[in-house]
């Protein structure tokens, strides 16, 4: 991997990862295109944690919030009475069914990596879950009214973008839109969520990376492709954050539609 791969790659991590347009199908469907060979799925991982970077950044204020009142909580012996406390445990439970299903289905996951096909099909359930959370959502409700069985669904959600080409900020946001929260609401639990997601995810691929013979030689292009995904992923953040106040996602949706069946076609054209 070059050094301008990894500038690339982490530039569209970085704008892809908190778009609502599957940012592991873009690192899939990209290096295809170019007929690059970019390494393993640990590379993908680090990329993300780029991105990790940026909410931390971005959303710093609410996580030392949250992380204060959970802890506060727990000393009180009244770790739900807090709203903010509340918050914080249930993005934690929402958590566990990416987690699971992260375990169970990483054989599969790492297949469909190699398939640009399934990835562009999984793109077109993007845009499907973009438009009908668009159609169903009451979006009045605020996050501090999420239940237990909210937190769940919006996990449940979130396990769907184990798979390539399902935006994971995507599923999680339309998740929240179909239990009534405000877009605006439903993108900031996203974001808030995507961190213990992706900070597993990437203490699995470091410890994977360090144990890889050669893996100092990549040192360069992995240090560049993350500093480029943070630098990207937080005006990306701040976007989408503005665009959901205003406006639909059905432009995205749209995108996901355009991308999902030009990689098919293209797939069929190359066999």
């Amino acid at each position: 991997m070059t050094l301008l791969q990894a500038l690339v790659m982490g530039i569209i991590q970085g704008a892809t990862e908190f778009l609502p347009v599957s940012s592991s199908g873009h690192l899939v469907l990209v290096p295809w295109l170019l007929n690059w060979q970019l390494g393993d799925i640990s590379f993908h991982v680090l990329l993300h944690a780029g991105t990790l970077l940026a909410v931390l950044a971005y959303f710093w204020r609410d996580i030392i919030a949250l992380l204060r009142a959970a802890w506060r909580g727990l000393i009180e012996r009244r770790p739900l009475d807090d709203t903010l406390a509340r918050m914080a445990w249930l993005l934690l439970l929402a958590s566990v069914p990416a987690a699971i299903a992260g375990l169970l289905l990483e054989d599969l996951v790492a297949e469909i990596l190699e398939t640009p096909r399934a990835v562009s099909a999984f793109l077109l359930v993007t845009a499907a879950l973009l438009m009908i959370s668009e159609r169903l959502g009451r979006k009045d409700r605020e996050t501090r009214s999420l239940s237990v069985g909210d937190a769940l669904w919006i996990g449940l959600a979130q396990a769907l973008a184990l798979f390539p080409g399902i935006s994971r900020s995507g599923a999680t946001i339309a998740g929240g839109l179909t239990r009534g929260l405000r877009r605006s609401e439903a993108a900031r639990f996203s974001f808030l969520l995507a961190v213990p997601v992706i900070l597993g995810g990437t203490v699995l691929a470091i410890i994977d990376l360090v144990s890889t013979p050669g893996s100092a030689s990549q040192a360069g292009p992995l240090t560049v492709g993350f500093l480029a995904s943070a630098g990207v992923g937080y005006p990306a953040i701040h976007l989408l954050m503005t665009h959901v106040r205003r406006r639909p996602l059905t432009g995205f949706a749209i995108y996901c539609l355009l991308a999902g069946f030009a990689g098919l076609a293209l797939s069929i054209f190359r066999g």
